[in-house]
């Protein structure tokens, strides 16, 4: 859902929901992720309402439990919790908050807040809270702030990852999981789905694909004429460039043989030299991230790429286009 502030939140949402979306992500960039939600749940009535994402470590366990507690309640059942680790810069420098493995961080801060919810779920007996792990410790809840069990249950949880490890632990403990948009088709299939069997196998409540989720932010390249498709292709090829510079992400680039892009984009981003990444992003490696074609051809071109991969869709298109485009594509996506 992409809004300037929370003042065009409840239009968009309420547009998104005539739109014949089925649900809208919350991303953490800008402003606060939860605040829009808390809006498009008073003002909608069917739409999944997630985050995509908020930063997990800049906040704890239990912060975390409240605020999914709550939108589940107020939303009635239609809230995901979506997190995500983020990169240890921003963590460190941004938020002023500790980075440390962040895999197993993560793994637990999701055990953490499961502890919680059981506690007020009744589920502990006799309302006792203790988890104690390597980087949280929840050992108290008095009835005072014990919010008791929620009518909706507990609130979905979602992990974005790329690399294997964090795939895994979104296996094992999550139930479902944000494919980042700087991801292949290939490196889906060879790459991440291999690494979620490897966590489902460890989980200790028997997850396995047939009930866990897959998100998938696709890339998508088109217009209506030769104009709008190039300036949604230099979109797209910015947008995969500054993912490229990341150093986390090399290894997407790897599994295609193009390792060696990461460290010049990683040097022009330092420079601030954004147009010319993208201009490093050639036409094979955009086609291999992004479906492009006309606004008629792009939902037959994602079915036939993500349709039996993923179990969610959504655009991701860094650029502008009108919302009747988007509104047809949506009718024919749900129509194949």
């Amino acid at each position: 859902m992409g809004t300037a502030d929370l003042a065009g939140a409840v239009a968009a949402a309420k547009d998104l929901e005539a739109a014949g979306y089925d649900g809208i992500w919350s991303a953490e960039t800008s402003h606060d992720p939860f605040l829009p939600l808390l809006l498009a749940a008073e003002h909608t009535e069917r739409l999944e309402l997630g985050t995509g994402i908020a930063v997990a470590f800049a906040r704890n366990p239990m912060n975390l439990a409240n605020i999914g507690y709550d939108l589940q309640l107020y939303s009635k059942g239609r809230f995901i919790l979506g997190l995500g680790s983020q990169i240890k810069p921003h963590i460190t420098k941004r938020f002023s908050m500790p980075w440390s493995h962040p895999a197993p961080r993560m793994r637990e801060l999701v055990l953490a807040m499961r502890a919680i919810w059981a506690c007020w779920n009744g589920e502990t007996g006799g309302g006792a809270l203790r988890f104690e792990g390597e980087f949280y410790r929840h050992t108290l809840m008095t009835p005072f702030f014990n919010p008791g069990p929620n009518p909706y249950g507990v609130p979905r949880v979602f992990l974005a990852a790329v690399g294997e490890l964090m795939t895994e632990v979104c296996g094992e403990v999550a139930d479902g999981m944000l494919v980042h948009g700087f991801t292949t088709a290939s490196y889906l299939t060879d790459v991440t789905l291999p690494a979620l069997e490897r966590g489902f196998a460890r989980s200790s409540t028997g997850r396995t694909r047939s009930t866990f989720e897959l998100s998938m932010p696709a890339f998508v390249v088109t217009g209506a004429d030769d104009a709008a498709m190039a300036d949604a292709a230099r979109g797209v090829r910015e947008q995969i460039a500054f993912y490229g510079s990341t150093p986390a992400y090399r290894g997407v680039l790897e599994h295609h043989g193009w390792g060696d892009l990461q460290p010049e984009l990683n040097r022009l981003s330092k420079q601030g030299q954004w147009k010319e990444m993208g201009e490093l992003i050639t036409d094979d490696i955009l086609e291999e991230f992004a479906v492009v074609g006309s606004p008629s051809e792009v939902p037959k071109l994602l079915l036939e790429r993500w349709g039996s991969l993923v179990d969610r869709l959504s655009f991701y298109a860094p650029y502008r286009i009108d919302r009747d485009t988007w509104a047809s594509m949506i009718s024919e996506l749900k129509a194949g």
